[in-house]
């Protein structure tokens, strides 16, 4: 299991006033990002805060886990976050809002951490097989200093007809597994090769083909039939002429 290591990141907030969303634009517009602090049974805050040093914190080693001082201007508070939450814009990818939860260092916390695969499975390194992760993340429980990078799955023995589950993953007293034991987390899948279809196999499929329907030219058959229909008419015409 890869352990975590204390990041040294900080963030700087400022008290704002909540509002509509206009308040939040003019944050924006300011070069800013809207944020709300909550946790530690204290009262949440509508605060402020620089995108780049948020920024900095979700692309650290541990990502959104980090543990980081969080100063309050204004009112002096200092106390320790996380990030558990955050927005980007669909199209440009700013960041549009952050929710930041304070964190107390001697109590445990829920979180997800991802699953890293190490080594070269059997299955693909002697049976040709292709090596696929169906699990990516586990939630765990542990104290803040605790929360690892990463927990490590060796995958080197795994062949076809195996399955590497939750319950696999290596045992830390220090970290407790809170999701399904039984999930399923990586195994060795087949490579699927195209099939080409034979010459024979194209010709029977031409002469299984419908013959093509005949096309009946509507308009001129329409047009024949009115002909036909007209000379009688003129028939009746010329008769009546001659008895007169």
């Amino acid at each position: 299991m890869a352990t975590a290591t204390p990041e040294q990141s900080a963030l700087d907030a400022q008290p704002r006033t909540p509002g509509t969303k206009n308040d939040a634009r003019r944050v924006r517009r300011e070069g800013k990002v809207p944020a709300v602090v909550y946790g530690a049974g204290k009262q949440a805050i509508a605060v402020s805060v620089d995108p780049r040093q948020v920024s900095r914190i979700l692309n650290s080693r541990t990502g959104h886990n980090t543990v980081f001082d969080l100063a309050m201007a204004g009112d002096g508070e200092r106390t320790k976050a996380m990030i558990v939450d955050w927005q980007y814009e669909p199209i440009k990818g700013a960041l549009l809002h952050i929710d930041l939860k304070r964190i107390a260092m001697d109590q445990k916390l829920k979180v997800n951490v991802p699953i890293a695969l190490v080594g070269e499975p059997a299955g693909v390194k002697t049976q040709g097989g292709i090596l696929e992760q169906i699990w990516r993340e586990v939630e765990v429980e542990c104290l803040p200093s605790d929360i690892p990078n990463a927990v490590e799955l060796n995958v080197s023995e795994l062949v076809f007809g195996m399955v590497l589950r939750v319950s696999d993953l290596p045992v830390n007293l220090k970290v407790k597994f809170l999701t399904d034991p039984n999930q399923p987390v990586a195994h060795v899948i087949t490579v699927k090769e195209e099939e080409v279809p034979t010459a024979d196999a194209v010709a029977g499929e031409a002469a299984a083909a419908p013959a093509e329907p005949e096309v009946i030219k509507k308009g001129k058959q329409e047009t024949d039939e009115e002909g036909a229909e007209a000379a009688p008419a003129k028939g009746e015409k010329s008769e009546k002429k001659e008895k007169k």
